[in-house]
């Protein structure tokens, strides 16, 4: 059996004004995604679980993976579409195609990209099976539907299960191939949208929900269950949650199934809430400050660059640099972090101990935030690190550690600590852009806060503009009616 496989991934933030282009893209073509592939679970998962079949060849093609950000420039999506439509014509025969995509991925002036890549990919085979892993908050489309056999997506959030949802749908791959039998996919959208940070699954009721997914699982014949959450910050016609079963020819099952399920989801949704302590910033830094644990992480949710906002916002770090319980702190507050290229070559052309001042932040978000200028000198530096070869440093201002970093990246791991010289078990406190925390800085944590602070990733969606959702949207419309 020959499968191809491809992938995907960037969750597009609408209400980002950056356009996401090459220079924040990893690009891997053919046997290159092998050397990267550590990284990549869920392509992992797909290319490693075929190729442990007897008998399957898997022929990789292009994989292409950025940080969540805002939306991708059209030039960039064409360019990287119209490669992979000539390295499929490439390929020849082919049994099946399974994929990894993200599922929120859009595109400057086009609007959504897995609908139109699926389209492309289905025009090029259009009799043989498409099975596709996603990211549990993928936004699922008419489109993605009409060229899809199968979906699957992560059950977990944080997402730790992204190799065995990679894994799950090449096994669905391998089922319909092996028994000559159709999958078969049915779906029911339930109208409305839930924040990251409202549907962490060890927490009820996600916790009770994904327990149903996984027991509807066992019943025979049916091969996939998920719910797809849609991405709550891009405003796109299609979003909204989506529970989607996917059965062994048995269609009916499948509806029956994914209308239980959206009952079920429905029944909750005044349920939601925030799992982390979540407070306006002002208080959350001083719950912080009191709280008697160390080290306290503080969240700076609504800036998270990994659910696509900017990272060069501003009003958190304003009120911590200026607050008097910082600069009473034994160990400096580490703050993670700033998204400012010029700002890092500036540092990085500092001389060691030089006081500099320095400007920055709001070099992209212009609307929700300001720059900030401070004195202070570079304590650390840093170039080429990591995955996306990132120059950062630490500048220290007052008693406050800032990172900055030349690439729009997320501040998922003390990794990045350490490799500027700082223990993150010697600070009182530690803030992050984040929303929860990842499970690397759960492992940290002795506590975790999080500030309700402005940015690209809202937590209160309600104070969003969306114009292109369809309503009524719960909770934009907290009184209206749904039924199945």
């Amino acid at each position: 059996m020959r499968i191809v496989t491809a992938g995907f991934h960037h969750e597009s933030n609408t209400f980002n004004p950056i356009v996401t282009d090459m220079i924040d893209f990893n690009i891997y073509r053919g046997d290159e995604i092998y050397e990267a592939i550590k990284s990549y679970a869920s392509v992992r998962g797909v290319v490693e679980t075929l190729e442990s079949y007897e008998g399957y060849e898997v022929v990789p093609t292009l994989f292409a993976r950025a940080v969540p950000n805002g939306e991708i420039s059209q030039s960039l999506y064409e360019s990287l579409k119209q490669e992979l439509v000539e390295r499929l014509k490439q390929v020849g025969e082919a049994d099946a195609v399974t994929l990894a995509l993200h599922g929120s991925m859009r595109v400057k002036g086009l609007g959504e990209a897995e609908g139109d890549i699926l389209e492309a990919i289905r025009s090029i085979f259009p009799d043989i099976p498409v099975v596709v892993a996603l990211d549990m908050h993928a936004t699922i489309s008419e489109k993605m539907l009409t060229h899809a056999d199968a979906f699957c997506g992560y059950k977990q959030a944080p997402h730790t299960d992204c190799f065995e949802t990679g894994a799950l749908a090449a096994e669905m791959t391998k089922k319909t191939l092996e028994t000559g039998r159709p999958l078969t996919m049915s779906c029911r959208r339930v109208p409305m949208l839930i924040a990251g940070e409202k549907s962490e699954t060890s927490t009820q009721p996600m916790k009770q929900l994904i327990e149903e997914l996984r027991k509807t699982e066992k019943e025979e014949g049916v091969l996939a269950t998920s719910y797809l959450l849609g991405f709550p910050w891009a405003d796109s016609e299609d979003n909204c949650v989506t529970s989607l079963v996917v059965t062994l020819d048995d269609p009916e099952k499948a509806q029956h199934h994914a209308d239980a399920l959206a009952r079920l989801f429905w029944k909750e949704r005044n349920n939601f809430k925030f799992v982390t302590e979540s407070y306006a910033p002002l208080e959350a830094l001083e719950k912080a400050l009191e709280a008697p644990e160390r080290p306290v992480y503080l969240s700076d949710s609504g800036d998270n660059p990994t659910a696509g906002s900017s990272a060069d916002c501003t009003g958190l770090l304003e009120i911590i640099l200026d607050h008097p319980g910082v600069m009473d702190l034994e160990q400096p507050l580490l703050y993670a972090g700033i998204y400012d290229p010029s700002a890092v070559e500036t540092c990085l052309a500092a001389g060691p101990d030089e006081n500099i001042t320095l400007t920055f932040g709001a070099c992209f978000d212009k609307v929700t935030t300001k720059p900030l200028t401070r004195e202070g000198r570079v304590a650390a530096r840093i170039q080429g690190w990591g995955t996306y070869g990132t120059d950062m440093v630490l500048f220290r201002s007052g008693n406050t550690e800032i990172i900055l970093v030349n690439r729009h990246i997320g501040f998922v791991s003390p990794d990045m600590f350490h490799a500027l010289g700082v223990d993150p078990l010697d600070r009182k406190l530690i803030t992050v852009k984040l929303g929860y925390l990842t499970a690397d800085h759960k492992e940290v944590a002795a506590r975790s806060v999080m500030a309700l602070s402005s940015g690209s990733s809202n937590e209160i969606l309600e104070s969003l503009p969306y114009k292109k959702v369809k309503r009524p949207l719960f909770p934009l419309d907290k009184d209206m009616e749904f039924k199945i």
